[in-house]
């Protein structure tokens, strides 16, 4: 029950901050336009705010549940508060193929920069799998996350070294920054696809993080598939994690931020823990978008160095928590 009222709270809170994302902007609107808005299908402000603003904000929260999903089953999965949906490797994965994407010059053809971050994750996800069905220790996950971040990110910079044009280096570095601008709605129904599916295999993994809370010996007893519900959640955070990088390039903090704001409702308990952070991660992106739009800057500020910017306190504030815990 107290579940359902978190979830409920946190639905009618994301529909707020939608509605405000949507309402509110750099254009400022007098009460006859947003009449006109809502009355005139094709007018000024009707294009301002449901062509322009309203995709935008529901790409944010598309990204966002993606971030807080990825990072509610990491948390869960590697039983690590710190965990979050970068620390496998798969962000920096789809970011690394987007690159590739930019700086051959094919980011020209429509969808394939988008696509090509989805694959550069599907790759690191088949390669977690593949670690995983052999070396299912967490220890060891993460060690092989990494070593896997590690690498995309060397490869990475080489694209930015090697790279032929500074034109094509300022897109991918405006990529890797982070941002949800300009997106439509076809963007947001192309990353809706790979949530509803990360969505069905975070559900079913669900068994599996909470018979993990009990430790991995005693997990193995319940007998519980446990290995084909750790690959199930593996395979819902890559997809989700990949999803969120293809629409908005990389954006951090939100998939560490989220669990922790819902953690204390759901009594520690990861199987529950999974809708709220997706409903808190899309609120916390769509909020963020809007503090970025709305900041008094020259240039917008990108959405994944606003996120940073807040986040990195926060990651602090954690990690000294947890420190506190394995000293007591």
């Amino acid at each position: 029950m107290k579940r359902l009222g978190l979830n409920l709270f946190l639905v009618i809170a994301l529909v707020a901050g939608f509605a405000l994302a949507t309402t509110l902007g750099e254009t400022r609107l007098g009460l006859d336009q947003y009449l006109q808005a809502f009355t005139q299908p094709g007018s000024a402000p009707w294009e301002i705010l449901w062509s322009i603003r309203a995709p935008r904000a529901a790409a944010a929260a598309v990204v966002g549940a993606c971030l807080g999903l990825s990072g509610a089953l990491m948390q869960g999965l590697l039983r690590n508060p710190l965990a979050d949906p970068g620390v496998l490797g798969v962000s920096a994965t789809a970011a690394l193929g987007a690159a590739l994407t930019i700086v051959l010059g094919l980011a020209v053809v429509p969808g394939a920069v988008e696509a090509s971050a989805l694959v550069g994750a599907a790759l690191a996800g088949g390669c977690l799998l593949l670690f995983a069905a052999r070396f299912p220790e967490p220890e060891a996950l993460i060690l092989f996350g990494v070593a896997l971040s590690s690498f995309a990110g060397a490869v990475t910079a080489l694209v930015f070294n090697l790279s032929p044009s500074p034109i094509a280096t300022a897109e991918v570095l405006a990529w890797m920054l982070g941002s949800v601008e300009n997106r439509n709605w076809g963007d947001v129904a192309w990353g809706l696809a790979p949530l509803g599916v990360a969505v069905v295999l975070a559900g079913h993994a669900g068994r599996g993080l909470l018979a993990l809370t009990l430790g991995e010996d005693t997990a193995a007893t319940l007998g519980l598939p446990m290995r084909r519900l750790k690959l199930a959640a593996v395979a819902a955070a890559s997809i989700a994690t990949g999803a969120s990088v293809a629409m908005a390039g990389v954006i951090g903090f939100v998939g560490l931020a989220s669990p922790h704001l819902v953690r204390a409702a759901v009594r520690e308990d990861p199987s529950r823990l999974l809708a709220p952070s997706a409903l808190a991660g899309a609120l916390m992106l769509v909020l963020a978008d809007l503090a970025a739009r709305m900041a008094p800057t020259e240039v917008e500020l990108k959405l994944g160095v606003f996120t940073a910017l807040v986040g990195a306190p926060l990651f602090a504030f954690v990690a000294w928590r947890a420190a506190r815990s394995w000293r007591s």
